[in-house]
């Protein structure tokens, strides 16, 4: 019998496990990370467990190691746009969000783009607006180089105002039809935008889309990007996924919406976090770290040493102590994004202090320094364990990271959400339409109406 608990609803996503630090691409289960079946199988596993939406993340320049493509990047990165207006077709109800950079987007190509996929999915589209400081990012495009860090928010802040000029530019009802006539009528959808990045003005070319606008999305953590996420995002995709850690950030995050005049219901809090399912919860441990070993590979965790040290450390052995020589001040050898702070002597230190306490190989700190978080258990071990973050407002819901692509979301959908279901925590059917109505978020042009999360 299902169990009466009463609570906050759980919101779950699906993030397509392309080329990143979680994904195991050498195991033999793990399939194409480019075929279009592999994210119809993932999608349509989503939709079968009522997840909100499928996430895909965007890359626009493979990283580089030591002159040579980073082991982790080892296929091709499909256009977002192409690959969730396919997914459109092929699915019913799950949200379709894309990581779109707004550094080298202009908001003319963008407000078209989203006002597409959103009419096509019926209302399912959601933004991840996110910015790049990165030159070596900026070889790829026109402009040949970037925007300076300190004002790659207020480009990103003045894309997103911009592409909602846009959107608004033409009126929800002025599209006026007389079939007898065979003629229709309707004010010119005018736009005009100036700020300090953009001085457009023009006419748009679609009606307004089902949602107003795309949910937005944002995954920022530096103070900038926490208050352009409280100002503009409906959800953040945040990296604070440990209990304390989580508790901080979101009330950190949901006691900055007062200043614009928001209320703690119209932004989300959903951390990455990947799972790993056993018989029981020894089990679930030795296969998280088998797992672990896979995606940390000897020649991975020397590529993360490097890319703090600076240096060449392959003569050095992954299953061996930590280099004994100085990191270089200026680290070169990694171009593309790298998740280490700025300072490599202070990285250093910690990680060999932490080495020195914990009696770690270069491997296994790599494997400690690089982990996200994970539930780790039984289905109704992690169950219970995800339903708490979020009863404990750690959370509002999860982002899952599979590590093999395709299949890595069957195991959760089969064995854990029912087990939510029985919680009384989590939808056993979609109620709305749109991705706004699954995630009870407000139309943007209906400010007063508040949408149930189903």
């Amino acid at each position: 019998m299902p169990k009466t608990q009463s609570g906050k609803q759980i919101h779950l996503a699906a993030h397509f496990p392309g080329v990143n630090n979680t994904t195991v691409w050498t195991d033999p289960e793990s399939g194409s990370q480019i075929d279009f079946e592999s994210f119809t199988h993932l999608a349509r596993t989503a939709e079968r467990g009522l997840f909100d939406f499928f996430f895909l993340a965007e890359g626009l320049r493979l990283r580089e190691h030591r002159g040579r493509i980073h082991d982790l990047d080892v296929v091709g990165r499909p256009d977002t746009f192409t690959v969730l207006n396919a997914l459109a077709g092929v699915t019913d109800r799950l949200g379709l969000a894309g990581t779109i950079n707004t550094t080298f987007n202009e908001p003319f190509e963008l407000a078209k783009q989203f006002a597409t996929l959103d009419h096509l999915s019926g209302g399912r589209a959601a933004w991840n607006a996110v910015t790049s400081s990165d030159a070596f990012t900026g070889e790829n495009f026109r402009r040949g180089g970037y925007v300076e860090h300190a004002q790659r928010y207020t480009r990103a802040a003045e894309v997103v105002a911009a592409t909602r000029t846009l959107w608004d530019g033409w009126p929800a009802d002025a599209l006026v039809v007389d079939r007898e006539q065979g003629v229709f009528t309707t004010p010119l959808p005018e736009f005009r935008y100036r700020s300090s990045q953009f001085d457009i003005e023009g006419t748009f070319v679609l009606p307004r889309s089902p949602q107003g606008y795309p949910v937005q999305l944002q995954a920022g953590d530096s103070e900038e990007g926490r208050e352009f996420g409280a100002a503009t995002a409906d959800a953040i995709f945040s990296r604070h996924g440990e209990l304390a850690a989580g508790q901080q950030f979101y009330t950190d995050m949901k006691g900055r919406l007062a200043k614009y005049g928001r209320h703690r219901d119209d932004l989300l809090i959903l951390p990455a976090a990947t799972f790993v399912l056993g018989d029981n919860r020894a089990d679930a441990e030795e296969r998280a770290q088998h797992i672990r070993r896979q995606q940390v590979g000897p020649q991975t965790a020397i590529a993360f040493l490097e890319q703090v040290w600076g240096r060449d450390l392959s003569a050095y052995d992954p299953d061996g102590p930590l280099p004994d020589i100085e990191p270089l001040d200026d680290v070169t050898i990694t171009r593309g994004r790298v998740r280490h702070a700025r300072d490599p002597r202070a990285v250093a230190e910690q990680w060999r202090a932490r080495a020195e306490a914990e009696n770690l190989t270069i491997r296994e700190l790599i494997i400690e320094v690089t982990a996200r978080q994970q539930f780790v258990g039984s289905p109704a071990e992690v169950a219970a364990e995800i339903d708490r973050y979020v009863q404990e407002d750690a959370a509002d819901g999860f982002i899952l990271v599979p590590h093999l692509t395709p299949a890595g979301l069957d195991e959760f959908v089969d064995k854990v959400v029912p087990e939510l279901q029985d919680r009384g925590t989590y939808r056993t059917e979609y109620t709305g339409t749109t991705l706004r109505e699954h995630l009870g978020l407000r139309h943007p042009h209906r400010a007063d109406e508040k949408v149930r999360a189903s």
